[in-house]
């Protein structure tokens, strides 16, 4: 499967021709996942872009369908895309009961059982302010950040993607901050949803922060319902 990195490089390799340039990305993200928003660095060794408006239409022409270029500015030699400070909102789109329509699977997860939103959305907010986070850091080593700040977290009602084949009722996880460990948001989701199917109560995920490990093996809850919703930076 060609990674969106892959495909970002093939069209500028066509629309800048023989320029020589490099492109650096501002994080990865799982096979599965959608960005609603994303940024990547462009680097340029011979002739600079002399017009914008005219290369992110060239750029937009060239991409696939499922790619679209927002915007472009001229950054500081000095910036760079990964390094910099910068805030990400995650989102992941979710339902419960009743197996929604199978165009919904791209963009929301269907939990095929009944839970308890209202203990989830009580859940969630735990996960705000600084805490341990190794339970939720797949594959978690001695070399990874544990210690990580959640400016924001907190499961609404989906007000914010829609389509006439969507349930009724669905919902949303926003999580918002600077840095996630790997597969983070979707630990975090896998640990709510069996706070809502019983499994786990607000006291396990309380203490996960404190300790760094959850009393009981977590999952990973699917790819497909998750979104980068948003990235800006400082």
């Amino acid at each position: 499967m060609k990674t969106l990195h892959h495909m970002i490089d093939r069209t500028l390799k066509y629309v800048l021709g023989e320029t020589r340039f490099k492109t650096l990305g501002a994080g990865r993200t799982d096979a599965m996942v959608s960005a609603n928003e994303a940024a990547f660095e462009l680097f340029i060794y011979d002739t600079p872009i002399a017009d914008f408006k005219e290369f992110i239409d060239l750029f937009n022409l060239n991409l696939p369908q499922d790619i679209k270029a927002l915007s472009i500015i001229e950054v500081d030699k000095n910036f760079n895309v990964i390094q910099d400070s910068k805030i990400k909102e995650y989102h992941y789109v979710f339902s419960f009961g009743q197996k929604n329509h199978p165009f919904c699977a791209p963009i929301m997860t269907n939990i095929q059982e009944d839970l308890n939103i209202g203990l989830m959305m009580e859940a969630a907010q735990l996960f705000k302010g600084s805490h341990n986070f190794k339970a939720y850091c797949y594959k978690s080593n001695d070399d990874s950040i544990h210690n990580r700040t959640v400016d924001s977290s907190e499961i609404t009602m989906n007000q914010d993607y829609r389509a006439n084949f969507f349930p009724e009722t669905s919902y949303v996880l926003k999580v918002r901050g600077k840095g996630f460990g790997r597969n983070q948001i979707r630990l975090m989701m896998g640990a709510l949803i069996r706070v809502g199917n019983g499994e786990l109560t607000s006291k396990h995920i309380q203490s996960s922060l404190e300790t760094g490990e959850l009393d009981k093996i977590n999952f990973i809850a699917p790819a497909s319902g998750l979104i980068l919703h948003s990235i800006a930076f400082e």
